[in-house]
């Protein structure tokens, strides 16, 4: 009987692609989003400064996802994409502890981060997007 199991190998390799397009798409969109109308992620900061409730669930989401980036790309690998995005799922899962543990003094230290270059963070949050889709695109 013939072996029928998929090749995987090449889907796997195609797997930091995915994420840093992803993740592009992600970053691009809400860097145009802030640049459309101003002013909504200081809001959007404020409202999660504001409630416990969203403050969990901010966490939740951020750590579910930088788990799947993080365990989805190997640093082991020898592709320094993979490696890449794994630091930066890492970095997500830290971010969300934070979030939990430190939520008063962490929001509160992004919002004077956000507050006076708030056009250039969306600006560098478009560009950033824009990196990562054309890196993933060129693996495609």
């Amino acid at each position: 009987m013939p072996d029928v199991s998929p090749d995987f190998s090449a889907a796997v390799a195609l797997v930091p692609a995915w994420t840093a397009l992803f993740l592009g798409l992600f970053s691009l969109f809400a860097g145009i989003g802030e640049l459309r109308v101003p002013g909504q992620w200081q809001r959007m900061l404020e409202q999660i400064l504001a409630s416990p409730a969203l403050q969990v669930l901010t966490a939740l989401v951020e750590l579910f996802l930088g788990a799947v980036v993080y365990l989805a790309n190997p640093w082991g690998s020898a592709d320094w994409l993979s490696s890449a995005l794994n630091v930066l799922g890492g970095l997500m899962c830290v971010e969300a502890l934070m979030i939990l543990a430190f939520f008063d003094i962490y929001t509160a230290f992004w919002l004077r981060r956000f507050g006076p270059l708030m056009r250039a963070w969306a600006w560098l949050s478009v560009l950033f997007g824009l990196a990562l889709i054309a890196i993933a695109a060129s693996r495609f």
